[in-house]
């Protein structure tokens, strides 16, 4: 987006679904970026709406407060990743899906903002890991041969591992495709749920 189209002003009159899915998302994505420059608790409702060009009511009518807006983030990011289940979807490419979003930007960005604000938001953190880890590790059970959740847990934290870990710690950059299919592919493979190659 250019500087000219980014100041331009939103037109007037009721948006489309589509415009409030996109105003919706330029919100999520605001938001995220001045929580993880400044933390949770700096940053007010107020800049959100500023930053994202819509109106703080907006924001208080479509998502809710601050601490709604950050779970807002967290649960679009797992709906990209595990939206409703895809018939025929493999264990492998459920994985692979989940090491790209996990090991992204802003998945990274979201991790470290909870870490850092969990003793001060503990009921935040609680929600943060039904809607996050717990979800994913749930979707992964629908997957591992016998709907196993002590499996999934396994591979769930294979899943991250300690790429994930340097992530964090802002050691490496996001992996590619072939890197997060090959992560993927070494923690299946490591429980012995790599697809048979006959």
């Amino acid at each position: 987006m250019s500087a000219e189209e980014d100041s331009a002003p939103r037109k007037r009159g009721r948006p489309t679904m589509a415009e409030r899915a996109q105003r919706l998302d330029d919100v999520l994505d605001a938001a995220i970026r001045l929580f993880s420059e400044r933390g949770l608790a700096q940053v007010s409702v107020d800049e959100i709406a500023a930053a994202a060009r819509v109106t703080k009511r907006t924001i208080y009518a479509h998502l809710g407060d601050r601490t709604d807006v950050f779970l807002a983030s967290v649960e679009r990011l797992r709906d990209r990743t595990v939206p409703a289940p895809v018939a025929g979807e493999s264990l492998e490419e459920l994985s692979i899906r989940i090491v790209e979003a996990l090991h992204s930007d802003e998945a990274i960005g979201l991790h470290r903002l909870m870490v850092v604000e969990a003793r001060a938001f503990p009921a935040l953190a609680r929600r943060f890991y039904d809607e996050g880890p717990e979800a994913y590790i749930r979707a992964l059970a629908g997957l591992v041969p016998g709907a196993d959740p002590g499996t999934a847990t396994a591979l769930f934290s294979l899943l991250l591992g300690e790429p994930h870990r340097r992530r964090l710690l802002g050691l490496i950059p996001a992996p590619d495709a072939a890197t997060a299919a090959e992560h993927a592919r070494a923690a299946l493979h490591s429980l012995g749920l790599a697809p048979s190659t006959r």
